[in-house]
């Protein structure tokens, strides 16, 4: 087979009709973190991607730590993302949930009537974070009891299970950018000195339980994890052994026979080209690459073997046609309106227009 962007592949146990993946990315229009009609045609105009991954998911009250972000802990839920994903599998797409636990990337007033805002220690993120009230400073997080490192196992594994009764084609877990899984495989944010932290088996266990656990639960072929070393996103900075941790953490995951590690940079070639290379001979399955791609980096990525699928993630705001556009060597569209990534209406959200419609509109 030829590969090149757009020649179909098989992740896992589903068919992609291209190597174009849609990257997860928190919009903040589920209101009262319940999807709804409008994320369903979002992610419908979208659906030539050969997959889609949903912004963030939280699998729990205590995970949600932004503003209007969905979750996967209840029927409603359930319930809303079922209108999500009837919509993209009757557009012809595929689509994965992101289960993003933020940890101590949160403020108390962002979580439900009880919530706790829990990490592996008691490691405060630096920075401000948007709430109802306006920026705030992240709340101070309080260290995970064993018995809440066990629940929070479980609340991923209770909605990897709530996405396939969804109609979810499978989960990702997001162990990147600051956010829990991340917190504790960082030495700056994990000062554990059980089981759980201090060795790099040990800071990397809590991942690796839960990519088991979720694994076991709904199928390997249905489960991919997103990693971002060196980006320092969220408060998390370089330590010595970084490249160490994510190479035993590929191998370990490869174990469990996933479907996928999605890796990305936040900024372009920020990992190094020899621990890129590194992960895909410890990770024998599919490889996504992401972080500020364009067509010919793509092109030549998948060509080279670095990665078998390229994600996008800004891109395909303003381009709900994105693969088309590719495919014909169509101009993409540059009014991008950042400002309304996190409003909550269909403004920046569903009214960007096809190619033939813009350029029929002109």
């Amino acid at each position: 087979m030829i590969n090149h962007l757009f020649s179909t592949y098989q992740l896992g146990n589903i068919h992609l009709q291209n190597r174009i993946v849609m990257s997860p990315m928190t919009r903040s229009r589920a209101i009262g973190n319940i999807p709804n009609a409008l994320m369903a045609k979002y992610y419908a105009q979208r659906a030539t991607a050969g997959l889609i991954i949903t912004e963030g998911v939280s699998p729990s009250p205590n995970g949600l730590g932004y503003t209007n972000i969905p979750g996967l802990f209840n029927e409603e839920q359930v319930n809303g993302w079922k209108q999500v994903t009837k919509a993209v599998h009757k557009s012809g797409g595929r689509i994965f949930a992101q289960l993003m636990h933020t940890g101590r990337v949160s403020h108390v007033s962002n979580l439900p009537a009880g919530g706790i805002v829990l990490a592996p220690s008691g490691v405060t993120t630096s920075g401000q974070v948007w709430t109802n009230g306006g920026l705030q400073e992240y709340s101070q997080p309080r260290a995970m009891t064993k018995a809440e490192i066990n629940n929070a196992q479980k609340e991923f594994v209770d909605a990897a299970k709530n996405a396939v009764a969804a109609g979810f084609d499978g989960v990702e877990l997001h162990a990147a950018n600051g956010y829990l899984l991340e917190q504790f495989l960082s030495p700056f944010s994990n000062l554990r000195t059980d089981e759980y932290g201090g060795s790099v088996e040990n800071r990397t266990r809590f991942v690796i339980e839960t990519a088991v656990a979720v694994s076991a639960a709904i199928g390997a072929e249905r489960v991919g994890i997103r990693i971002s070393p060196f980006s320092q996103y969220n408060d998390m900075p370089v330590y010595d052994e970084i490249e160490a941790t994510y190479l035993f953490l590929a191998q370990k995951l490869n174990e469990t026979g996933m479907a996928y590690i999605h890796l990305l940079e936040n900024g372009e070639n920020m990992v190094p080209h020899s621990l890129k290379k590194a992960i895909g001979k410890w990770f024998t399955q599919t490889i996504i690459v992401a972080g500020n791609y364009n067509k010919e980096r793509a092109t030549e990525d998948i060509k080279s073997g670095l990665g078998n699928l390229v994600a996008f993630g800004r891109p395909f705001i303003n381009n709900p046609d994105l693969v088309t556009r590719f495919r014909n060597n169509w101009v993409l569209s540059d009014n991008l309106d950042a400002s309304t990534f996190f409003t909550p209406d269909e403004k920046g959200y569903i009214d960007y227009q096809p190619y033939q419609d813009s350029a029929i509109a002109v």
